[in-house]
């Protein structure tokens, strides 16, 4: 099987946009499970709608894997399965290092899903002494003073960094410096990183936030609405005569 090192996915060379690329696991995701339900075929209408996009974003982005369907049939499961997990890089072994095996960094070690994505979990390291030797999901964790050994001897090229935020930085350009070319970020601060290092970042407060914000604009939209039926009921009761019954139009 190809190691991350020396293979990379072919997306760029394709002139695939970033958008497209982004929502690759989406289509993949939904693709997957209809696969485990043994479904055939499906429509662009079906799976846009179960990847969470419209019919035809999702007829452009296949465009750009050559990838039409058929009319009246849809597209081949299967088929689709492989040719988005070929494009992402998915069928080939991606060796990984986790750096920071705190609460996250054990939760993420113990994740069964990166190996069915052509992830494996190479390598577990911690800069805590006491951290060293333990077994964490099956793996060693290693003492961060051999992290150039390791990235060397396991061939990676992917890292995921679940640090504290003041030293992600100097975590970042010592995997650098060994060779990742791609980092997942988890750590609550912006990495700076030469051309040629993708890094993608993960900050689950920024998230949070995101969501009180949509929580607290749902809740103005609530009473706002709640206020202006009161307005009207009491609108209601103003055109109303003596007896309750809106008055009668008196003639000119």
């Amino acid at each position: 099987m190809a190691t991350g090192r020396t293979h990379r996915p072919a997306t760029r060379s394709r002139g695939i946009p970033e958008a497209t690329v982004a929502r690759l696991p989406l289509y993949l995701r939904a693709l997957t499970a209809l696969s485990e339900r043994s479904v055939p075929t499906v429509s662009s209408e079906e799976l846009a709608a179960a990847a969470g996009v419209n019919s035809a974003k999702l007829r452009k982005d296949f465009s750009y894997l050559g990838s039409y369907g058929t009319r009246g049939v849809g597209y081949d499961v299967e088929y689709l399965v492989y040719q988005i997990s070929r494009e992402l890089g998915l069928t080939q072994d991606w060796p990984v290092v986790i750096v920071g095996i705190g609460n996250l960094g054990a939760a993420l070690a113990n994740y069964g899903g990166f190996a069915s994505r052509g992830f494996r979990v190479a390598a577990l390291i911690d800069a805590d002494p006491e951290m060293a030797g333990k077994q964490v999901a099956g793996i060693t964790v290693q003492h961060s003073d051999g992290l150039e050994k390791i990235i060397s001897d396991n061939g990676v090229s992917i890292g995921v960094i679940t640090t504290p935020p003041g030293v992600a930085q100097q975590v970042c350009e010592r995997l650098v410096a060994a060779g990742v070319t791609s980092i997942l970020n988890f750590a609550p601060t912006v990495l700076s990183v030469p051309d040629g290092v993708d890094v993608r970042k993960v900050d689950l407060s920024i998230e949070l936030q995101i969501l009180a914000f949509h929580e607290q604009r749902k809740a103005g939209e609530e009473a706002e609405s709640q206020a202006g039926a009161v307005a009207a009921a009491h609108q209601d009761d103003d055109e109303k005569g003596p007896d309750g019954d809106v008055p009668a139009v008196m003639p000119a």
